[in-house]
């Protein structure tokens, strides 16, 4: 009973903070309009990211449907062309704030340079051309930028520790991303430092997975897979193949029958874009919001993968652990 009580303290005095902002909204004549544009598929984002967004959301006072409504629309599976067209229907509605991540930012940038952009994730924000710096973007984007060449290094050496016998790492990527061709070079450079052989595959579409593990059948001990909607919309897919293969696999995340992960907490970077997105809808510019970095980083491992592949994880890396997948 008392839990319930608290409940309800806490559900009404969360309307009581939301009301003034609805008064403005009611005066205004209509809601301020996010357009979400997913760069994955809405199972992914909805089981994962969304959630810790809308939930920071209401916690600043924009309660959807009441002081703020929003417009998902997803690219289902990473497909360019469509993250074109979502971000020109956002701009065609004139959205208050557009919120993305991922490639689809270069998208929402092409079709709009006047509605504000806020990206939850960036691979490399100044070299892809998003923002001008870290410190003054400039333009109408600012976000979180995932730009952290030692992570890539530190999920290579982490793979090592566990497979102390590998030297040949193969390394999958989606080349059509730009995102994650950054990511494959700076996988090459870590295991160039780390003596390790390395084989690259590139994938665009889904019919290019199969194909990819067959070119590197037998080249590899290990296999580092790079980060981008598409592989998350297909990770399942990749886990499976490089099971059959026996190959451990590092990448962002270790669901889905990966064998570990390291690297920022995704729930957080969307939680924290909500701090910027309530900025923007205040009236802040994003050019003169810095882009931020991540904070909380993740290693996860995979035991049930561990044990597939008839590997022991060491007791010192699961003390280090932040999750154990059993």
């Amino acid at each position: 009973m008392q839990l319930k009580r608290r409940e309800f303290i806490t559900s009404v005095g969360g309307a009581m903070a939301a009301w003034p902002l609805v008064a403005r909204a009611q005066q205004a004549g209509k809601l301020q309009t996010i357009g979400f544009l997913g760069a994955s598929t809405a199972v992914v984002l909805t089981a994962r990211w969304l959630p810790a967004f809308v939930q920071h959301l209401r916690e600043l006072g924009w309660v959807e449907g009441r002081t703020v409504a929003i417009d998902y629309r997803f690219a289902e599976g990473g497909q360019t062309q469509r993250y074109f067209e979502i971000a020109t229907e956002f701009a065609r509605l004139k959205v208050d704030v557009i919120v993305t991540s991922g490639q689809a930012t270069a998208a929402a940038k092409q079709a709009t340079s006047v509605i504000p952009i806020v990206f939850a994730i960036a691979q490399d924000p100044i070299g892809t051309g998003l923002v001008a710096s870290l410190a003054r973007p400039g333009g109408n984007a600012t976000g979180l930028s995932l730009q952290q060449p030692d992570a890539v290094g530190k999920r290579i050496q982490i793979l090592r520790d566990i497979v102390p016998s590998f030297r040949r790492l193969a390394i999958l990527a989606n080349v059509g991303d730009a995102g994650a061709a950054l990511d494959m070079g700076e996988a090459q450079a870590a295991a160039g430092k780390l003596g390790l052989q390395v084989v690259t595959s590139g994938i665009r579409r889904a019919e290019d997975i199969a194909p990819a593990f067959e070119a590197i059948e037998g080249l590899a001990d290990a296999l580092y897979v790079c980060g981008d909607p598409f592989q998350s919309t297909y990770r399942l897919r990749i886990n499976t193949l490089a099971l059959g293969l026996r190959l451990p696999t590092t990448r962002e995340d270790a669901e889905a029958a990966g064998l570990m992960s390291y690297g920022p907490n995704y729930t957080d970077l969307f939680r924290r874009a909500a701090d910027l997105v309530d900025k923007v809808i205040r009236g802040a510019k994003p050019a003169d919001l810095p882009v931020e970095q991540p904070t909380k980083f993740d290693l996860v491992i995979n035991l049930t993968t561990a044990k597939a592949l008839r590997l022991t994880i060491p007791e010192a890396i699961l003390l280090r652990a932040d999750e154990v997948i059993e």
